[in-house]
């Protein structure tokens, strides 16, 4: 497999982590200087046989993505976490979870800092030409999310202020809408969910089981659910071209979704099969 850190690829990784401010063009140079010189020091992806080898599979979660996962203590637990320990399972090797930023995910892949990241992200054309993506491990999409009387529809998001994740689809779906007051983007779910309770925000728009989730654990602050902004597929993600690396992940994946083993984990925290349709 042929290393893929050109200045295009360091450029592309940029527009997929940048926040919703633009970069000055100086910090923008400095940011590709530095993107540069840590892609000229790492080494090239683990293929399948030296992963096999090892017997241990490096995946990187965002670890504050409840209930797809976070840390209990000092434990990754939640559906994703499950579900790939069980693919891991059919691989026969074991995983070793490590924990950081969503917006610094996919970058961390293809620089080679892990094997895979397993954070809920949906497939893009945007993303595919950073990183390859396994098959779909489950399907989903961006929700509304408000309280009380807040705005459900997309209609009603005119001239409110939205929450989102940073770095996610949702951030993209929500400058989508016309007629938004302003999109504000947080690090962490859980920072957006603190700031619709606090009425910072006027509406949230996340994964719908994420909103589902925060709902039942919040019954005091009158959260709501609302339209459903879009559908994406949500898969793993692993450096482009690692090919072998794929191949057996997608293999492992059909065989837990064939045995029911992906169908019981979802049934466990979600009491639906949230698998894509073939």
């Amino acid at each position: 497999m042929q290393p893929v850190h050109t200045l295009g690829n360091l450029y592309l990784l940029l527009k997929l982590t940048e926040r919703t401010e633009k970069l000055p063009m100086r910090a923008f140079k400095l940011s590709l200087l530095v993107l540069g010189m840590a892609c000229a020091v790492t080494a090239q992806a683990r293929d399948w046989a030296t992963i096999k080898q090892s017997g241990t599979i490096e995946i990187v979660t965002e670890g504050n993505f409840p209930p797809f996962s976070y840390v209990d203590n000092g434990k990754h637990v939640g559906y994703e976490v499950e579900a790939y320990e069980a693919i891991a399972k059919k691989l026969g090797v074991r995983i070793h979870w490590n924990s950081l930023g969503f917006d610094a995910l996919i970058a961390a892949v293809h620089q080679d800092r892990f094997d895979m990241a397993v954070s809920g992200h949906g497939i893009t054309p945007e993303r595919e030409k950073a990183v390859d993506f396994a098959t779909p491990h489950y399907c989903s999409g961006g929700q509304i999310v408000a309280r009380g009387d807040g705005p459900l529809k997309v209609a009603d998001l005119k001239g409110k202020s939205i929450g989102v994740l940073l770095a996610s689809t949702y951030a993209d779906a929500a400058k989508k809408v016309a007629g938004v007051k302003d999109v504000r983007t947080f690090p962490r779910d859980t920072d957006v969910l603190q700031a619709l309770m606090g009425n910072r925000i006027d509406a949230w728009v996340t994964d719908r089981f994420v909103a589902g989730s925060a709902i039942a654990k919040n019954p005091n602050f009158n959260l709501k659910t609302g339209d459903m902004l879009f559908v994406e597929r949500i898969a793993g993600v692993m450096q482009k071209g690692n090919t072998s690396l794929r191949e057996q992940v997608n293999k492992a994946i059909a065989e837990a979704r064939a045995d029911g083993s992906l169908k019981a984990i979802s049934q466990k925290y979600f009491k639906e099969d949230i698998s894509c349709p073939n």
